[in-house]
C-alpha cells in the first residue's frame, strides 16, 4: 500500500473538470474555469492527476450526460464550475441532482457560508454535491477567485484557518465511497481524516 512519506508513491487519481457556459463553449469569450480548477488541484494534491476536461453549454440533458460519462470513465472526483445561479439558463444543480445516488448537502451549505463573507449575493448560489457510484461530484462557483475561496476556505493574516474550505472534507469522503487515497499539501488545504483513517507513514 502506498505511503505518504517523502519519495513514496501516491495513488493516481482521475479527476473530471467541467466548465458550463453557453458563451464560453461557443467561443464568445475565453473559458477561465477549467484552467482555474486544474491549477488549484495541481497545487493542492500530491497525487498524480489525470484530468478529463469538458467545456459544455448550459443544457441540462448534456450536463447530466457529461457527468455520467466522467463517472463511467473512472473519475473519482468531478468538479463543475458555472450555471448555479437563479438565471433561467442556470441548470447545473438540476442536472447534477438528476444523476445522484446520494446528495451531500453539507458541501453547498459550506460554500455559501464562505462566499457570504465576501458578497451578500452568495445566498443566490445553488451549488450542490452528490455521490454517484464511487465518484463525488461537486458544483463550484463560476469565478476563479470564488473557486479558490470555497475550496481553500478563509485564512487570517497569520495564515491560520478562519473558515475551513470544502476540500478539507473531500479526501475522506472519497475514502468512504471506495476511491483513491488523496493526499493534500497542507500549505494549500489540509485534509481532515479521523486518526483511524490516516495511512501510516
Amino acid at each position: 500500500m502506498p505511503e505518504a512519506a517523502h519519495g513514496a508513491v501516491h495513488d493516481p487519481v482521475r479527476i473530471g473538470i467541467v466548465s458550463i457556459s453557453d458563451r464560453a463553449s461557443s467561443g464568445v469569450y475565453e473559458d477561465k474555469g477549467l484552467p482555474a480548477l486544474q491549477d488549484w488541484l495541481t497545487r493542492a494534491l500530491h497525487n498524480p492527476i489525470t484530468f478529463d476536461a469538458r467545456l459544455i453549454p448550459d443544457e441540462q440533458a448534456g450536463i447530466s450526460a457529461t457527468l455520467i460519462a466522467l463517472v463511467d470513465a473512472g473519475c473519482s472526483l468531478v468538479l463543475t464550475t458555472g450555471g448555479t445561479g437563479p438565471a433561467l439558463r442556470d441548470v447545473t444543480p438540476e442536472a447534477t441532482l438528476a444523476v445522484a445516488h446520494k446528495e451531500m448537502p453539507g458541501f453547498g451549505e459550506q460554500m455559501r457560508q464562505i462566499s457570504l463573507k465576501f458578497v451578500p449575493t452568495a445566498i443566490l448560489s445553488r451549488q450542490v454535491a452528490v455521490v454517484r457510484g464511487q465518484s463525488l461530484i461537486i458544483n463550484l462557483p463560476g469565478q476563479p477567485k470564488a473557486i479558490a475561496e470555497t475550496l481553500e476556505g478563509l485564512r487570517a493574516a497569520d495564515g491560520s484557518q478562519i473558515v475551513p474550505g470544502i476540500f478539507a472534507a473531500v479526501p475522506y469522503c472519497i475514502d468512504l465511497i471506495g476511491g483513491p487515497y488523496l493526499e493534500t499539501r497542507d500549505e494549500v488545504c489540509k485534509a481532515f481524516r479521523p486518526k483511524s483513517a490516516v495511512r501510516s507513514r
